[in-house]
């Protein structure tokens, strides 16, 4: 029996032995007044017992309203507590805001209602809880998570905020007007999270993304909406801190991405990938001291598909485990063509969550027979944001085992200095549109000149890529990049592209 059950129970007994005392109260007062009022006496036999009658009756009822008290208190406590677990499974305790699971019935009920009325779904994913985890600790993650919430709860009062996920928060809104006022209330979101509060005791920029669907004529189911912004969010998140309205289109490419999913699955299985590899060279050789591997598919249906095309759609299926550990394989495999010569291979931030990347990555060399000292891990910035202290056990573990760990794309993107000091990398690839642009003179060929100087400072290569004029590559041999690599120097091409060559070991070494 539960609280509000045991409560109308206690209640249901007491009005029944209520009107049972009375009326048998009552018939003891109606027969001494009759007495009274010289009806006529009663025998004494008849008196005693109705006084007697009376007597019990009332002892009884306050003997039965005492214990009626302590049971209705008992079931009001019941109640209570009912009444509080309830909230916890609607409610969640760290932020305020419903649990999925009543947020997904909210939103089923207030769609239901609409009548026509223009509503709006938002999804925001915060961009880097995971670095203020990381570095300011789970206590400071809290904090962030609980400032979003109440920026959202001033901009959009009245609309249900549901937590969805560790970091993600869905929001409908019931009135939303037109499609630009929505949009411009989530980018006001973000105006206001852009602003540093003091965040673990530090000043700190609480960043997220947005994916907005729009409800405008026959009401979706919840789940579906959810779907939705979902789809513009993930478009969203390559530039992080943004608002992405979902349109059609986002569908058609969903589908594609999904059937090219399955192929590449297929292709995978089938060994029909192929790893092209594109020469590094140092300063002074005319050979190369090390090579990239790159993933090529050549679809036989469908042709040449860029890795731009497929690694995306692989990252976001789960294929991107099965395609790393393909192309290491291949690069094991190739690697006594190569000579002597070291192979960088790309690594995903998406491989990096998963806590057992380096074992796998050692068991697999091991299987081959290579020696860990002879590869490369390249990774993006991206790898920093999506969780710092995962990518830095997994670097160690590497690292220990002899490989070297490059940090691709620097200048393109997010990471920054302290990121250097905080990781130890062994190379730092400069971004092409940074060569592009210190070619071009101004504060890129400043800022290339003070990070050279740095990395000679803390022991570190500097490779400059994307080097595709001579004017480029003198400038960047000026100022005292030693490694080097673009089309100016050698395209991706196949193994058989490339003769076995013998390089100096200190070159091999340093690349």
């Amino acid at each position: 029996m539960n609280g509000s059950d045991g409560l109308s129970w206690t209640l249901g007994r007491a009005r029944r032995l209520a009107l049972l005392s009375a009326g048998l109260g009552a018939l003891a007062v109606v027969c001494h007044a009759a007495e009274s009022f010289s009806v006529g006496p009663l025998p004494d036999a008849v008196r005693v017992g109705l006084e007697a009658v009376a007597l019990i009756t009332t002892l009884g009822l306050a003997a039965t309203l005492s214990a009626l008290l302590c049971q209705t208190a008992m079931a009001l406590d019941a109640a209570d507590e009912q009444r509080l677990m309830l909230e916890k499974a609607r409610t969640d305790g760290l932020s305020g805001c419903y649990t999925r699971a009543h947020f997904l019935a909210v939103m089923r009920t207030v769609l239901r209602q609409r009548s026509g009325r223009a509503a709006a779904y938002l999804q925001l994913d915060m961009d880097r809880l995971k670095v203020i985890n990381d570095t300011l600790g789970h206590g400071a993650g809290d904090e962030a998570i609980q400032h979003l919430v109440s920026v959202v709860r001033r901009e959009l009062p009245g609309a249900v905020i549901g937590r969805i996920g560790g970091d993600e928060f869905g929001v409908l809104v019931s009135e939303a007007g037109t499609r630009d006022a929505v949009t411009a209330l989530a980018e006001r979101i973000l105006e206001t999270l852009a602003v540093p509060v003091t965040i673990g005791g530090r000043p700190t920029r609480v960043s997220a993304t947005i994916g907005v669907a729009f409800v405008e004529d026959d009401a979706p189911l919840a789940e579906e909406l959810i779907s939705l912004a979902d789809l513009a969010l993930y478009r969203g998140k390559d530039r992080r801190g943004c608002v992405v309205a979902y349109d059609e289109q986002m569908l058609v490419d969903d589908r594609h991405a999904r059937f090219l999913a399955r192929e590449l699955r297929a292709a995978i299985y089938l060994d029909e990938l192929d790893v092209h590899y594109q020469p590094i060279f140092v300063a002074g050789k005319d050979r190369p001291v090390a090579y990239e591997a790159l993933v090529r598919w050549n679809h036989p249906l469908r042709g040449t598909i860029s890795p731009a095309a497929f690694v995306p759609v692989a990252e976001q299926s789960t294929l991107i485990d099965d395609l790393g550990r393909w192309v290491l394989a291949r690069v094991c495999r190739d690697l006594p063509s190569l000579d002597a010569i070291r192979v960088s291979v790309n690594v995903s931030a998406v491989q990096l969550r998963s806590p057992d990347f380096a074992r796998r990555v050692l068991d697999l060399l091991a299987h081959h027979g290579t020696d860990p000292s002879r590869i490369a891990f390249e990774v993006t910035e991206s790898v920093l944001l999506d969780g710092e202290a995962s990518a830095q056990a997994a670097f160690e573990t590497l690292r220990r085992a002899g490989a070297r760990i490059c940090l691709d794309d620097f200048g393109a993107g997010f990471a920054g200095l302290g990121y250097l000091r905080r990781l130890r990398f062994d190379v730092i690839k400069l971004d092409r549109t940074l060569v592009a642009g210190a070619a071009s003179g101004g504060p890129d060929q400043a800022f290339v000149a003070a990070l050279l100087a740095m990395a000679r400072a803390i022991d570190t290569d500097v490779l400059a890529e994307g080097i595709e004029t001579e004017e480029q590559l003198a400038l960047m041999r000026a100022a005292g990049c030693r490694f080097f690599q673009g089309y100016l120097l050698g395209r991706p091409a196949p193994l058989s592209h490339w003769a076995p060559l013998t390089i100096v070991a200190d070159d091999v070494a340093a690349a």
